[in-house]
C-alpha cells in the first residue's frame, strides 16, 4: 500500500535532503521512510514531521522505495506532496 502511494504520485520529493527540507517548510501532506536506512539519517525528518504534523509511513526497503520512485538506487525518505 505504501509503495503504491509513492508510485502513484504526481509529486514529490525524493531524499534525505530534499525530503527534510520539505518537511521544515511544511509542503508535503506524508513522509515516507525506509526502515533500513540509516537511523542518524532519517531522525531529523521523524521529528520534524512529527512537530509540524505530518504522517509518517514506514516501509521495509530503500531500493523498493527507490524503484517506486523510478529510480535505479534506493532512497531513505520521499516526501508526497499532492
Amino acid at each position: 500500500m505504501s509503495y503504491e502511494k509513492v508510485a502513484n504520485a504526481t509529486d514529490r520529493v525524493i531524499g534525505i535532503k530534499q525530503t527534510l527540507r520539505a518537511v521544515q517548510h511544511n509542503t508535503v501532506k506524508i513522509v515516507v521512510i525506509a526502515n533500513d536506512a540509516r537511523h542518524d539519517l532519517i531522525g531529523e525528518i521523524k521529528s520534524t514531521a512529527e512537530k509540524n504534523g505530518i504522517p509518517i509511513i514506514e516501509v521495509d526497503s530503500m531500493k523498493k522505495l527507490g524503484l517506486n520512485c523510478g529510480i535505479s538506487v534506493g532512497a531513505a525518505s520521499v516526501g508526497i506532496i499532492n
